[in-house]
């Protein structure tokens, strides 16, 4: 008889499970969507951290030390009418050391010569002070280095929440346009990760090399950030 071509319906019930088994997961995901959003920020530093170090040589150490002395005396008096606008003001790093000099002529001790330094350190919240206190240091004879790395903002945590913030925004703005051509609408947020950190990209700088030198320009910084997002789409 004709029973013998039907098959159990038990096999046919676990092909139809299977199946279903291997459409389910597509159309879960086909209920989000994963993008990422970017945000920046662009300002200019008004805070910097500066170094200065008063040094000299001497074959006697104690002549060194008075030598140097008498450089951070001629500091002090020279930015008296500044000092009390310099933050975490610190000159009390003071070094002494021996260096081997190369003998003058074959056959002779090498010389020896006593260094001595100091170091000054503070940071200033009005960039309207860089260029005289750069101006005294060179007129006193202090080595210093000035770089971009030196100059920030009093409220970069704010510029980076900002910056985040901005990024989040896009996300969701591709979200919502995703979500339109598609006819549907941008839901809650599944998982949200944000990407690296928020560190200030330096833009350009203008530094001072010379006694007629001065720092026209500190140059824009931008702070970037980045997330990537999953949302429902309903």
């Amino acid at each position: 008889m004709n029973g013998r071509n039907l098959k159990p319906r038990s096999h046919l019930k676990s092909r139809f499970i299977l199946s279903l088994a291997l459409i389910l997961p597509t159309v879960a995901m086909a209920g989000e969507v994963t993008l990422t959003g970017e945000g920046s920020v662009r300002y200019e530093p008004d805070s910097a951290r500066l170094q200065f170090t008063a040094s000299a040589e001497h074959a006697l150490p104690q002549k060194a030390t008075e030598r140097v002395a008498a450089l951070m005396a001629q500091w002090r008096e020279s930015i008296s009418d500044y000092r009390d606008r310099l933050n975490d003001y610190s000159d009390a790093t003071v070094n002494l050391y021996t260096r081997t000099l190369p003998a003058p002529e074959r056959g002779k001790e090498p010389e020896k010569q006593a260094v001595a330094s100091q170091t000054i350190s503070f940071s200033i919240n009005d960039l309207s002070l860089l260029n005289p206190l750069i101006r005294e240091a060179q007129a006193v004879g202090l080595d210093y280095q000035l770089g971009p790395h030196q100059f920030f903002h009093s409220d970069e945590a704010g510029m980076e929440q900002e910056a985040l913030a901005r990024a989040i925004a896009d996300a969701q703005a591709r979200c919502r346009f995703v979500a339109s051509r598609l006819d549907q609408t941008c839901g809650d947020v599944v998982t949200i990760n944000i990407n690296g950190g928020h560190r200030p990209v330096p833009m350009m700088m203008s530094e001072a090399k010379s006694m007629s030198d001065a720092v026209s320009s500190v140059g824009e910084r931008e702070i970037r950030a980045s997330v990537t997002a999953t949302f429902e789409l309903d």
